[in-house]
């Protein structure tokens, strides 16, 4: 127990007597049973008094919840769990903020345990060593993740000296990165050192049997015992009691629980350790404090920590970061808590609320957490598309709650949700709102309960809803409800507003949050899409002409916000057009009052819902063909046009501007068919079934058979005639799952292809895929196993094996679940960053240090909110220190952005890829030239791990590898990759274009440099003939090309002279060599600038 200071944070020392008392004032009697011991755990209050610093960033409006957050959070203090905030005999709530209590005094205790503390304490603990393996990070599990960035910075410290360019040194990769290389390796994706030595504190540590504690035990605060196995493979026996830890007398035979010598009583079991054992005293300075925490334990009420940490103030910048924070801490929580809940549910470890029911028709609560399950129950769905349709609409709803709460009106509110997809079902965790599990009252007084059978509406949700109308663009609209009265609605007729029985108003149900996109209709019956005659002369002949509206498998097909802004734009600028014209011409109030009329028709003409100002709005209900009924027909059919026109737009601006992937649209089916696959999977075959799945899927061989289990366990039988040779009785071919073949399967992918995303895939295996598109089978392992959530061992696959399959049960090594959640950010972070990315482009550097520095300290310090935030703020101000010439600190920040991406996005992540790119290029200015080269390797090869070598990636890649090594002489490596480059942008960017002109010129230097003029004449002259045609003569590009022609001409003519001269035999006067230069390191940086973009700023 500790109180708190005052509202600065400090704390002071108590006294003696208060911090080593306890255990009912039996700690320091011997005639108790219990000696004395030579020690207290009174360096507890030294701990506190060295964080004053840290706290005194602590202001009144700090919860005491955060303060006991950041305790435990800080490394000194991150093994102490069993404390709290006291103001002389009180306790301070969590939730209460330090301002708010008068007169607090410096002073501070340690609280008693009690068993649920001793448990909770012991798993910290376990966790906080546990941290110090890799083991959780290389699987994945645990909240610990890999970064793999030391394995290629280490050891390069300092400069590179300039001898060694040219000298013997072998900077040439393995030969998986090479260009034209089709190997694929997996386990170059883990490098590993062998210098590396893992910290270990302990080797055993876990409960002794001889708990329980007997009846005259617990008498004097005896809570737990514990067997620790130190790494001098000393036993120790640890008694666990109401004032702390201290060694006992046990041993494993013998049961005698009086302390032992040293007599030492600590509060901690992280300091016992530390004094009584060595090894764990060197390894405890090491213990990892961002590893996973065991806050979100135990039953909370997730509905009013979320809603109450909303409706915290946010007038000032304090307040609004103080809000931030606790959302942001409330909501991380509840996702993992709902992964954790749909796991269990999944596996059958959570009883049902309606266990007689259906498997798919089961509904749980655990941890205060209401979990359902993806399927169309009691055919709630069956008129949208029943089960497709019931699996869209959670991911629907939680699109509509995510963006209702990025509109975050007071007074609205919405509930805490999660899905949770996981060995082929999708689990929907949501927030209980208060009283809505009670069937004595009808709480719905808002919209509709039977798909707009019944229609309500309600004054109070009218209003909240219309402050959310014109940022999410919904029509304020009527319905007719059962008695044919108009009911006004603002949002979906399937939205339901329920107030609580808090007082609060809830929304639900907001599937239909976006209006639908009419390209894609359902139908109950039928191959083929047919529209009404009365709505066919609707549909714009840019939809007809492709054949839209297509058949799709459910009717929530919905347009994204993003499609809608730029729809708007689209007809806010021919808006503006018509208004400019008419305010050309304006001269008069004639004319004027003209003006406006012409305003006003242009407005309704694009379906502004005021004439005086440009607000498009979409009625989400005009096109549900399922109870909804409307008032006015001429309103309904003006609102269905506006609907048709961004359908329309989605087209013909939209469209056009995506480049079908085939790798996506063969990884997005094969998802959908692998959800269905192992909902037929028995629990004790899913790694048989998954491996089976991708042989069929990946393997080149024809015949995929079954691998025999080695752990099957086979049942004894009475009657040995009954076996039958070769026989597998746990996973035989009468499972759906096992009947599975390579040639169904790729059936299954073209039809779900042609049916889902109207998509013809010609190909008539997965070979002829990879032979025709050049898809990676790497690649595709890669993205399906994202998706799905499975997880393979790391080793070499051999997929083009004719003769046996590709992967067996043991290369399954587990599957996760795939969670979508609220994405919650800071506001005022993100409008900085927002605003600083404007000043860079703008070339404002001053101002752009101050606001993005801003960003950094609101995102590190104060948030600690997305990660993938934080990477992109160090990103930015990397860069911006690179540009003003600053590479010490520019290195430093995108070191800190790189092990960000790797732990946050993966080590294989796109990102990532590019956050080694510019950490290449800022290790080369250092001049740390060897480990730029190898961070460019790696680089390349996750690139070509992700995508391929038919990428642009690879171009920039390759050209900066090729400048790199020509920087250190090794050039005919260079020209491998330079000449790949060169093949790259000619397919991605066009042979006209000013980066293949670029690549014409750095193979020109290249070559210059090993006497190859005619070749660099060659590659030169390209690059000038293209750059006198993009940018002209006069362009200084232009200008610079042509003299180095000239010279390389000059260069070229002295070698042949110099050459006949030799040949010749003559004497006469000496003509000498051509000059050839070697390239400046000033150079190379100045090329590899223009490779990547990057104008440098001089500081003076």
């Amino acid at each position: 127990r500790c109180r708190t200071g005052s509202t600065s944070g400090g704390f002071g020392p108590a006294s003696e007597g208060e911090d080593g008392g306890g255990g009912g004032g039996g700690g320091g009697r011997e005639s108790s049973g219990c000696s004395r011991f030579e020690g207290i755990d009174t360096q507890i209050i030294s701990v506190f008094l060295r964080l004053t610093l840290l706290l005194s960033q602590v202001s009144g409006q700090t919860l005491v919840s955060e303060l006991h957050q950041r305790l435990m959070d800080h490394q000194v203090t991150c093994h102490r769990t069993c404390f709290s905030l006291h103001f002389g005999p009180i306790r301070i709530d969590g939730r209460t903020e330090l301002g708010s209590v008068p007169g607090m005094k410096d002073g501070g205790a340690l609280m008693n345990y009690s068993v649920r503390d001793a448990r909770l304490h012991l798993r910290h603990v376990g966790d906080l060593f546990r941290s110090l393996d890799a083991a959780d990070a290389y699987d994945g599990v645990n909240g610990r993740s890999l970064s793999y960035l030391t394995f290629y910075t280490s050891g390069h410290e300092g400069k590179e000296s300039v001898s060694k360019r040219g000298s013997c040194v072998d900077h040439r990769p393995p030969d998986h990165v090479l260009p034209g290389c089709k190997d694929r390796p997996l386990t170059p994706l883990q490098p590993v050192r062998d210098d590396r030595k893992w910290i270990q504190c302990l080797r055993v540590l876990n409960m002794s049997s001889w708990n329980p504690p007997p009846g005259n035990r617990k008498m004097h605060g005896d809570l737990l015992y514990l067997s620790v196995l130190t790494l001098e493979d000393k036993e120790l026996n640890i008694t666990s009691s109401t004032r702390g830890f201290y060694l006992n007398q046990s041993t494993a035979f013998v049961f005698n629980p009086k302390p032992a010598v040293p007599r030492i009583l600590c509060h901690s079991l992280v300091d016992l350790l530390s004094q009584i054992t060595p090894g764990s005293s060197s390894s405890a300075v090491h213990l990892d404090c961002d590893g996973p925490k065991s806050s979100v334990s135990g039953s909370r009420d997730w509905n009013e920590e979320l809603q109450g940490s909303r409706e915290l103030p946010r007038n000032s910048l304090q307040e609004r970061l103080l809000r931030d924070q606790t959302v942001f801490k409330t909501s991380s929580d509840f996702v993992a808590v709902a992964t954790r809940g749909a796991v269990a549910v999944i596996d059958g470890s959570v009883m049902p609320l309606n266990p007689s029911d259906p498997p798919h028709m089961q509904m749980f609560i655990w941890k205060n957490l209401f979990f359902s399950l993806g399927f169309d129950v009691s055919e709630h769905y069956q008129s949208l598309g029943g089960d497709a349709a019931a699996h869209a609409a959670a991911l629907c709803d939680l699109r509509g709650v995510e963006a209702y709460t990025r509109v975050d009106t007071p007074g609205l509110h919405t509930l805490g949700t999660a899905l949770v997809d996981y060995k082929g079902i999708r689990v929907i965790a949501q927030i209980l709102v208060p009283g809505i599990l009670e069937k004595n009252q009808d709480q719905v007084v808002y919209g509709s309960n039977d798909c707009g059978a019944t229609v309500s509406t309600h004054p109070r949700f009218l209003e909240l809803l219309d402050k959310t109308s014109k940022s999410l663009r919904v029509q304020r609209h009527l319905v007719l409800d059962q008695n044919n009265v108009s009911v006004e609605l603002c949002s979906a007729v399937e939205t339901k507003g329920i107030v609580g029985n808090d007082g609060r108003c809830y929304i639900l149900d907001l599937l239909r949050t976006f209006p639908p996109d009419l390209n894609f209709q359902f139908s109950a019956s039928g191959e083929t899409m047919r529209v009404k005659e009365e709505e066919e002369e609707e549909v714009p002949e840019e939809c007809r002409r492709f054949g839209f509206p297509w058949r799709h498998r459910h009717s929530l097909a919905s347009l994204r916000a993003e499609l809608l802004e730029a729809f708007v734009q689209v007809e806010r600028r021919s808006s503006a057009a018509v208004e400019k014209r008419t305010r050309t011409r304006t001269k008069t109030e004639e004319e004027e009052t003209e003006q406006r009329r012409v305003v006003s028709e242009a407005c309704r003409a694009v379906g502004s819902v005021r004439d005086s100002d440009f607000d498009l709005r979409f009625n989400p209900d005009v096109f549900v063909f399922t109870g909804v009924r409307f008032p006015s027909d001429a309103e309904t059919r003006t609102q269905r046009k506006l609907l048709w026109d961004a359908a329309a737009s989605l087209l013909t601006n939209q469209i056009p501007a995506l480049r079908i992937s085939i790798s996506e649209v063969l990884s997005r089916s094969v998802k959908h068919i692998f959800r269905v696959f192992l909902q037929d999977v028995e629990p004790a075959a899913f790694s048989a079934a998954v491996s089976h799945f991708l042989n069929c899927l990946l393997s080149s061989s024809t015949c995929v058979l079954l691998d025999s289990c080695s752990d099957e366990l086979h049942a004894r039988r009475r009657y040995r005639r009954r076996r039958s040779q070769g026989s597998r009785p746990g996973l035989s071919t009468e499972c759906l799952w096992a009947r599975l073949t390579p040639t169904d399967l790729w059936t299954r992918i073209r039809t779900e292809a042609e049916d889902y995303y109207h998509y013809t895939i010609h190909s008539k295996s997965m070979d002829d895929v990879v032979e025709k598109y050049g898809v990676q089978r790497i690649s595709m392992l890669r993205e399906i196993s994202m998706k799905t959530g499975i997880q393979v061992r790391l080793r070499d696959y051999v997929f083009d094996s004719r003769h046996r399959p590709v992967f067996v049960e043991d290369d399954i090594v587990n599957m996760f679940p795939v969670v979508k959640h609220l994405r919650h950010t800071c506001t005022d972070a993100s409008r900085l960053m927002q605003r600083a990315q404007v000043v860079v482009q703008q070339g404002e550097r001053s101002h752009t240090h101050t606001h993005v520095h801003l960003q950094e300290v609101l995102l590190l310090r104060h948030i600690l909110s997305s990660f993938s935030d934080v990477a992109a703020c160090l990103r930015l101000l990397g860069r911006l220190s690179y540009i003003l010439e600053d590479h010490v600190d520019a290195l430093s920040l995108q070191e800190r952005a790189v092990m960000c991406s790797e732990r946050v996005h993966g080590v294989d992540h796109p990102q990532t890829i590019e956050d080694y790119t510019y950490l290449a290029l800022y290790y080369f200015s250092g001049g740390q030239h060897s480990t730029s080269l190898q961070l460019l390797y790696r680089a390349r090869y996750l690139t070509l791990l992700v995508s391929g070598e038919d990428h642009p990636q690879v171009a920039l890649l390759d050209s900066m590898l090729g400048l790199v090594l020509h920087g250190l002489m090794d050039h005919e490596l260079s020209l491998k990759f330079l000449h790949s480059a060169l093949c790259l942008t000619s397919k991605y960017h066009g042979v006209t274009s000013l980066r293949h002109a670029h690549s014409h010129h750095l193979l020109a230097t290249v070559y210059e440099a090993k006497g190859d003029f005619r070749s660099a004449l060659k590659h030169e002259n390209e690059a000038f003939q293209i750059y006198k045609v993009q940018v002209g003569e006069n362009h200084t590009s232009t200008k610079e090309s042509s003299e180095y022609l000239k010279d390389l001409t000059q260069q070229a003519v002295l070698l042949q002279k110099s050459i006949s001269h030799l040949y010749s035999n003559t004497d006469g006067a000496c003509i000498p060599p051509p000059q050839i230069f070697t390239p400046s390191f000033p150079t190379i940086l100045q090329q590899l600038n223009l490779t990547c973009g990057v104008v440098l700023i001089p500081l003076r």
